[in-house]
């Protein structure tokens, strides 16, 4: 292969190569250590045995892309390509409505057989607030974010950090695919195609982040696929509220909220204070820009889930 690695499309740890529209081969990037090396070939033989064990559910309702094999010797594997587009909301909106009842049907469907494929656990109670950086963000809602926001604003994200750390529910670990993103769902509209890729974040985690992933938000479907969810998940293992449930109500709204902190956090730390080139400064209000944003949701949110 004489390409040049910039040349290629490549993430934190792997390059991939396309064979036509059928065929992906990935390797680890050729700046990775021996020890990283043969850290990626082991996190590759997981993810296998993960999509190995989703795929034998054999559910017609979405696709699961077969990783085809691996070659330890060569550092290298082989998997099918999922057809379609990312699963953005730009795409969602152009879809009939039967399309878009089927992704809603299909995602539930994924949702519901990710998690029984593992015994679930059992009723305990979580606080939101730990899954967020904190600190973080109240160190820069009192240093620097009064160089960039006004007094409203500040105090509307006070608020909600205030109601974040006071908010606890009752939830269970199960097993979920942990990274739900247009990312890492395509669609096909000529062939109405679901399929779900990504899977080396897989483990247990609480059963609503995944219900209440950034998919679900992007695509302003949270509340129609755990409708979903609810009508075919098996009551029998594991019973889940009424979506018309006050505390379920909360529990979606704060889970949202929860996504869109994670977004303003993470833009939050690359704003510099002192700017030192145009680069800089655009970048500083490209950020600044986001989290206004994230902040309008933010209340948009309030506004449609509180009493």
């Amino acid at each position: 292969m004489n390409k040049n690695i910039h040349d290629l499309i490549h993430g934190r740890e792997s390059y991939i190569v396309y064979f036509g529209d059928t065929l992906i081969m990935k390797r680890p990037l050729p700046t990775l250590s021996d020890s990283a090396c043969n850290d990626w070939l082991e996190k590759q033989h997981r993810t296998k045995n993960i999509i190995d064990e989703i795929r034998a559910v054999g559910n017609p309702r979405y696709n699961i892309p077969r990783m085809i094999h691996i070659k330890d010797d060569e550092y290298q594997l082989l998997e099918e390509c999922a057809p379609g587009q990312h699963l953005t909301n730009n795409l969602f909106k152009t879809l009939s409505r039967r399309q878009q009842y089927e992704i809603i049907d299909g995602i539930a469907a994924f949702l519901i057989d990710m998690n029984e494929l593992k015994p679930i656990g059992e009723i305990q109670r979580h606080k939101i607030a730990s899954e967020l950086k904190m600190d973080r963000l109240h160190n820069f809602i009192e240093k620097k974010m009064p160089l960039y926001f006004d007094n409203s604003s500040i105090q509307k994200l006070v608020d909600t950090c205030d109601k974040i750390n006071n908010f606890e529910y009752d939830t269970r670990a199960a097993w979920s695919h942990c990274d739900l993103n247009p990312s890492n769902v395509l669609y096909d509209p000529k062939t109405s195609t679901l399929s779900f890729i990504d899977f080396a974040e897989a483990n247990y985690r609480f059963i609503y982040r995944d219900i209440f992933a950034p998919l679900q938000i992007e695509l302003g479907i949270c509340r129609r696929v755990y409708e979903t969810y609810c009508k075919i998940h098996n009551n029998s293992k594991y019973s889940m509220p009424h979506a018309n449930n006050e505390k379920l109500r909360q529990i979606m709204k704060y889970r949202i909220i929860c996504v869109l902190l994670k977004r303003f956090t993470k833009a939050a730390d690359d704003i510099r204070i002192n700017p030192c080139n145009e680069k800089s400064i655009e970048n500083n209000n490209n950020k600044v820009a986001f989290m206004k944003q994230q902040i309008s949701a933010i209340m948009d949110i309030e506004r449609q889930l509180s009493k």
